[in-house]
């Protein structure tokens, strides 16, 4: 079950309606409406009022199953793992996620599983490069602790170039010879030589697609 989705069981529950929400929250009814659709994720200060609001953790808002319960003396619990969305100019040109100041971060989501390591951060596809895997507008979770040596051919990977990022497939020939290839055949040019000079930025392990879209394949790599 998703975030969204625990949310309207919870409002359902207790005979709430989304005016209701929309009050709790000082959200307009219109960003209430995405929530419940599953087309936006409430910010963290967010989830802290919907939570208390509906009567449950944090946790069981963002992950369900074992984090279900009820909140004692309406005291909040300890804020739940969310994890930052960088801009590609942010992803281009940073050392590690810790270090870009978090005012500079304008959107935090939660992670799209309880298993996801912490640094990881999402960036959003522009363009049509790997479409239609991966359409303008879906969201890529990319794990930076990887290094080029453990990657192996068909990895999705961030790799930045004169701080510029760009989402590419990894194709491996010799430990000499290494592509980057968009998946989308009809995107010109297709492959490019991975260059010395370049830098792998993170590995991509998870992807989603917002507005109730089927999801991107998942690239999970244990």
């Amino acid at each position: 079950m998703s975030l969204h989705a625990r949310i309207k069981q919870k409002l359902e529950e207790k005979n709430l309606r989304a005016a209701d929400l929309a009050r709790a929250t000082k959200k307009s009814p219109v960003a209430v409406k995405k929530w419940l659709d599953g087309v936006s994720v409430p910010t963290a200060d967010n989830l802290k009022v919907i939570a208390k609001f509906l009567g449950v953790s944090d946790d069981w808002l963002l992950y369900g199953g074992k984090y279900e319960q009820k909140l004692d003396n309406n005291i909040a619990p300890v804020s739940s793992k969310l994890i930052p969305v960088l801009s590609w100019v942010q992803a281009g040109t940073m050392t590690s996620v810790e270090a870009i100041d978090p005012k500079n971060i304008n959107e935090w989501l939660p992670p799209l599983s309880a298993d996801d390591p912490d640094g990881c951060f999402y960036l959003r596809v522009v363009g049509v490069s790997n479409y239609p895997t991966y359409a303008d507008g879906d969201y890529i979770l990319v794990n930076p602790s990887y290094q080029v040596c453990d990657l192996i051919s068909e990895d999705l990977v961030v790799v930045r170039s004169n701080s510029d990022a760009t989402f590419k497939k990894l194709v491996i020939e010799s430990d000499e010879r290494k592509y980057l290839q968009a998946l989308n055949p009809n995107f010109q040019p297709n492959i490019i030589e991975f260059e010395e000079g370049m830098e792998l930025v993170g590995l991509v392990i998870d992807a989603f697609r917002p507005l109730g879209g089927s999801r991107p394949k998942r690239v999970r790599k244990s």
